[in-house]
């Protein structure tokens, strides 16, 4: 019996010498992010057993980072069944201005200029702000580190001043107020796993509407000024795979936000939830079909103002700024993108969508999603000009064309893919 022991303890002891393990993890082609950095976010380090999983994990996600344009591996030998693992950085860059012009609801010239740096200090830490004129002026800052105090940790801090016009919309007629929202934010960020983050965190922000023109009632008050309280809760499965401007994989984000106000009798405390399902698929070389469907639910209170809005730049290109409220919404965004011309940095990428939606009105129950003044649905057509090293420098242009009663039609411009 000892010696059948002692066999098979030199056994496991001569199995685990022939495991190979890392001898160290060297970071090449990077330039501005830190090789520390990337060390500390990968899994493989000096000491651990070569696993190819494992490296394909970092690198997976690596090539999410807003700093990396592409990554790979290279694994070489060291000597006595030890390896020297090297990540390859392709990096982007990372100081963005960004430029969104757009009509408002008057058709007048509005706009919004920003800037950000999406790897401040090497360590992919984004910071910048906006300025928007929308009739009238609105201005942004945004700090995010997501790996500030480890791997797994990280915050960010949000300030914006927004000043919009606004329509609200009661029996059956519109008003637009002058609304203005001031507001500060801080969430925690935290990484479960490869796959799953949460952000937890509070925002008090300060809402003003103030009456401009158009219908009056007397149980709807021209002036509202309020101070609320909103709890944050983020949840995001991500199985995305990228390659440059290809996309593939699975992804689910899950908003909770409950929100109390110091004035109940104007503006009860409610909730409001939403979940984003996004799908991406390749085909072929070139192709890459892309759908997003949202489900949102709010605390269905009689009010004009619900949180769910129809509106051009959020879920259906084409229908115009702001058309109508709701208090639930079930929207699907569904494209398909090609590549019609590449080279070196360059791609120009078309795309034929589908968007379609319908909304739950305040007051009203799940029946108001079959009635057809609430459905849209909005085919169009669309370009993309997509510069390959630079994080998010797609300038889209689409063209959406309404086919469901009482529809409109129109452009919508935009930096970034719509989803």
């Amino acid at each position: 019996m000892k010696i059948l022991i002692t066999f098979i303890f030199l056994l496991t002891s001569f199995a685990h010498a022939q495991q190979a393990t890392v001898v160290d993890l060297k970071v090449q082609g990077n330039k501005k992010l830190r090789s520390s950095f990337v060390q500390k976010i990968s899994n493989i380090k000096a000491g651990v057993l070569l696993d190819s999983t494992v490296i394909e994990a970092d690198i997976k996600l690596l090539k999410r980072l807003p700093s990396i344009a592409h990554a790979y591996y290279q694994v070489f030998p060291a000597g006595n069944n030890t390896y020297n693992v090297f990540y390859n950085i392709e990096e982007n860059f990372t100081i963005i201005p960004s430029a969104n012009v757009y009509t408002t609801n008057d058709d007048e010239f509005a706009y919004r200029l920003g800037l950000y740096e999406f790897n401040l200090f090497g360590r992919n830490m984004t910071f910048g702000g906006f300025y928007q004129k929308d009739i009238y002026d609105s201005y942004a800052l945004n700090f995010r580190a997501p790996f500030l105090f480890s791997r797994q940790l990280g915050l960010a801090i949000n300030y914006q001043d927004l000043t919009t016009q606004e329509p609200v919309f009661f029996d059956n007629t519109t008003a637009d107020y002058k609304y203005n929202n001031v507001s500060t934010e801080v969430l925690g960020l935290y990484q479960l796993d490869f796959n799953n983050r949460i952000e937890l965190g509070l925002n008090y922000f300060t809402e003003d509407y103030e009456y401009k023109s158009g219908a009056v009632n007397p149980n709807v008050p021209q002036e509202l000024r309020v101070h609320k309280l909103l709890y944050k809760l983020i949840y995001e499965y991500n199985d995305l795979n990228y390659d440059y401007q290809y996309v593939e994989g699975f992804r689910s984000i899950f908003n909770f936000q409950y929100v109390t106000s110091r004035n109940e009798s104007q503006l009860p405390a409610f909730l409001i939830g939403w979940n984003d399902f996004e799908y991406f698929k390749r085909y072929g070389n070139k192709g890459n079909w892309a759908s997003r469907l949202r489900l949102g639910v709010a605390t269905n209170n009689d009010t004009p103002f619900a949180p769910f809005s129809v509106d051009n730049n959020l879920n259906i290109r084409g229908v115009g700024n702001i058309i109508d409220r709701g208090t639930a919404a079930i929207v699907l965004n569904t494209e398909y993108r090609h590549t019609l011309y590449e080279k070196g940095w360059f791609s120009l990428q078309g795309n034929a969508f589908i968007d379609a939606g319908s909304w739950r009105n305040p007051g009203g129950d799940f029946g108001d999603f079959g009635d057809s003044q609430n459905i849209r649905v909005y085919p169009g057509v669309g370009v993309r000009f997509i510069h390959k090293k630079i994080f998010n420098a797609i300038f889209r242009i689409d063209y959406g064309v309404g086919v469901t009663p009482d529809s409109t039609q129109g452009f919508v411009f935009g930096i970034g893919q719509y989803f």
